[in-house]
């Protein structure tokens, strides 16, 4: 089967070079356009001849029709000869229509059903993981929070002890050098 794509469709970005959704046909009327004149060696223009035998017609490659899937009760319609076609739902329910269709060896056109999956799987292992971490980081929050406030309390307790040992000191000795000073004033004469 013929891809019709417009002229310059595969020169530049805007009109469809790797950006599937803007490859279009669009056809081609300007004065010296090589594809209107349909000179040898350019693109194929859109003419009678190229429509599919009605058999085939509305059919994937591997001769499979399709068959839209909107929720799990579509799954049971879907027959030997039909492929699915996961329409635009939620990820819960694509979760759900995944693992019915593997039990059931179920096909899809637009999902790989292992590799989506495994996908999900190892998001929702990381999400526990972090979970865990995040625990883990405010347990140890915890404890350096109740290690500074036991260390506060220790520094606090050090300083009333030295200021209780000062205040008892300051009293003693004035006494003590008032006699180191009648002391020394007697042996100095």
């Amino acid at each position: 089967m013929v891809k019709f794509l417009r002229r310059t469709g595969d020169r530049y970005s805007k009109l469809g070079k790797g950006r599937k959704k803007k490859q279009k046909w669009r056809r081609p009327t300007g004065r010296d356009n090589k594809m209107r004149e349909k000179r040898k060696g350019y693109p194929a223009v859109v003419k009678i001849g190229y429509k599919q035998d009605k058999k085939s017609s509305g059919m994937f490659e591997n001769s499979k029709k399709p068959v839209m899937i909107m929720n799990v009760k579509d799954l049971e319609k879907i027959k030997k000869n039909e492929i699915g076609i996961i329409g635009n739902i939620g990820k819960k329910k694509k979760i759900e229509i995944a693992n019915i269709a593997k039990e059931k060896k179920i096909e899809f056109k637009n999902l790989n059903v292992k590799k989506f999956l495994k996908k999900i799987k190892k998001s929702e292992d990381k999400k526990k993981e972090k979970i865990k971490s995040t625990k883990k980081e405010e347990k140890s929050k915890e404890k350096k929070k109740e290690k500074a406030k036991s260390e506060k309390k220790k520094v606090e307790k050090a300083v009333e002890k030295k200021k209780e040992k000062e205040s008892k000191s300051e009293s003693k000795p004035k006494i003590e050098k008032h006699k180191e000073d009648t002391l020394e004033g007697t042996s100095k004469k």
